[in-house]
C-alpha cells in the first residue's frame, strides 16, 4: 500500500550530532525504569514531560527547608518562601521576555490560564453579537471555555478550518475575521498532530482587524524559547509540567494594559487591597489574579526547571527533536497497515498514526507490554479527530532525552501489534 509521509521523510535523516542525548538522559532518573520487565521507552511527552533530578530535589528541598505560605507572613520562613515564589516570577518573565513581572500570572496549568482569560477578558470585552475565532486543531481546553463564554454573553464561536494535512487554511481564517471579532484563541502547536501554526500571520491579521490574540503554548514552550514581545500576542498560556517542571504550576502572560482592565476571575485572600461588607478593592497586578494559597512547592520546582532549560542549547535541542520526528514518521509509515494522521510541513516532535483493523487503545496496550509508552485516544481533540476521519489515534511525542534506539523499540512494537492482531483475525 502507499504510505503517506511528511515532507522530508522520504529518506533517512540522521539524528543531530550536536545534542548529547546520553548525557541529558542521566539527569532524568525515571528513564532508567523498566515497564513489564522491559526498558522504559517514554514517548508520551506531549501529555507531560519527565523531571530532571534538579527539579525533584528542588521540590523536596522546598518542603524540607522553606515551606510556609507566601506574602502574608512577617516571619523568616514566610519571607524565604515568598522570595522563592517571586524570584521564580522574574525567571518566567525573562524566559518569555515579558516587559514586566506584572504580566506574569501563575496558574495551575494551561487550562486554568485559558479559563481565566475567558472569564476575566470575556466579562469585560465580549458581548452579544461579538465573535471568538478558534481553529479545528484546538484542544478541548481551548474550545469549551469559549463555548461557555458564548453561552453567557450571546457571542458567536467561529472555527477556522484545516486542510487534509492538518495545516490551518489562512484563506478561510481571513474570511472569518471581521469587525465583530474580539479574540482569536489558537494553538501555537497542535497537541494531536504536531502542526506548527503560522502564529505570526494569525497575530498580524487579527490585530489588523482590531482583535486580540491568545496563544495556547502548551506544546511549544517546552521545545523553543518564546519571546512574547517579538510574537506580539496579547496572551500566552502554558503548563510547567510539560516544561520539565512539576504539575500544579502554569503560566499566563498577558499584556499589562489588558490585564489592568480585566476584572478578577476569583475572589479571596491575597488578591485584595481592602475588604469591607460594603466594598472590596483589588490588589495590583499580578496579585489581582492569584486568589488563595498557590502551589508554592510546584513553583519552586518550576524555578529549577527554568534554570535547567536556560542551560540548554535550543538550536541543538530543536534539531535533535526534529530529527527524531522525521525518522519516526518515515519508519512508522513503512509498517504494514499504518497511516500517519497529520502531515503538515514544519511539524513539531509529534507523530500520530492509525493501524488498519486495530483500535488505537489496543495498539498502545501491546506497545506498553513491550515497554513503550505512547498516548492513545482522541487526545482531547474530538472535533479534530472527526475532521481527520478517525475516532482515535496513537501518538508518539518526543523530548530532549529521547533517542534513535527508542524509535527502534517503537517500530518493533508496532510489528508486534501487527503480528498479534493478524493472528487473532
Amino acid at each position: 500500500m502507499a504510505h503517506t509521509v511528511i515532507e522530508g521523510t522520504t529518506r533517512e535523516t540522521p539524528i543531530a550530532k550536536a545534542w548529547d542525548v546520553e548525557r541529558v538522559r542521566k539527569d532524568f532518573p525515571i528513564l532508567f525504569s523498566t515497564a513489564h520487565g522491559k526498558p522504559l521507552v517514554y514517548l508520551d511527552n506531549a501529555a507531560t514531560s519527565q523531571k530532571p533530578r534538579v527539579v525533584i530535589d528542588a521540590v523536596q528541598e522546598f518542603y524540607e527547608e522553606s515551606n510556609a505560605n507566601v506574602h502574608r507572613g512577617v516571619h523568616w520562613l514566610s519571607e524565604k518562601a515568598t522570595a522563592i515564589y517571586e524570584g521564580t516570577r522574574e525567571k518566567v518573565r525573562a524566559y518569555f521576555n515579558a516587559r514586566s513581572t506584572k504580566e506574569i500570572i501563575y496558574t495551575h496549568g494551561t487550562t486554568e490560564g485559558i479559563n481565566l482569560v475567558a472569564n476575566a477578558y470575556g466579562s469585560k470585552f465580549v458581548s452579544a453579537g461579538d465573535e471568538i475565532v478558534i481553529s479545528e486543531l484546538e484542544h478541548h481546553s481551548n474550545i469549551v471555555p469559549w463555548q461557555m463564554l458564548c453561552e453567557r454573553t450571546g457571542a458567536r464561536l467561529r472555527v477556522a478550518p484545516i486542510d487534509d494535512d492538518g495545516q490551518l487554511r489562512l484563506d478561510a481564517f481571513d474570511a472569518l475575521i471581521t469587525d465583530r471579532t474580539r479574540l482569536v484563541a489558537i494553538a501555537h502547536v497542535s497537541n494531536s498532530l504536531g502542526t506548527v501554526l503560522p502564529v505570526d500571520e494569525v497575530i498580524r491579521r487579527a490585530h489588523a482587524a482590531g482583535a486580540h490574540v491568545l496563544l495556547d503554548g502548551a506544546q511549544r514552550a517546552p521545545h523553543h524559547r518564546i519571546d512574547v514581545q517579538a510574537l506580539g500576542c496579547d496572551f500566552y498560556v502554558c503548563s510547567g509540567h510539560k516544561m520539565y517542571g512539576p504539575t500544579g504550576a502554569g503560566i499566563l502572560y498577558g499584556r499589562e494594559e489588558l490585564l489592568d482592565r480585566m476584572p478578577p476571575w476569583m475572589g479571596g485572600g491575597d488578591m485584595i487591597e481592602s475588604v469591607s461588607f460594603e466594598r472590596t478593592t483589588y490588589a495590583a497586578l499580578p496579585a489581582k489574579f492569584e486568589a488563595g494559597t498557590p502551589d508554592i512547592g510546584a513553583v519552586a520546582g518550576l524555578s529549577a526547571a527554568l534554570d535547567y532549560m536556560n542551560g540548554l542549547d535550543f538550536d541543538a535541542l530543536s534539531a535533535h527533536e526534529h530529527s527524531l520526528m522525521v525518522e519516526a514518521s518515515r519508519r512508522i509509515a513503512q509498517v504494514d497497515g499504518v497511516r500517519l494522521i497529520g502531515t503538515a510541513k514544519g511539524k513539531a516532535a509529534v507523530v500520530s498514526f492509525v493501524m488498519d483493523g486495530v483500535h488505537a487503545h489496543d495498539v498502545a496496550s501491546v506497545l506498553d507490554f513491550n515497554g513503550v509508552a505512547v498516548r492513545a485516544g482522541h487526545h482531547c481533540t474530538q472535533p479534530l479527530m472527526k475532521r481527520m476521519g478517525v475516532s482515535a489515534t496513537s501518538r508518539a511525542s518526543f523530548a530532549m532525552y529521547n533517542r534513535i534506539e527508542e524509535i527502534d523499540a517503537l517500530v518493533a512494537g508496532l510489528h508486534e501489534v501487527r503480528k498479534v492482531f493478524k493472528t487473532e483475525l
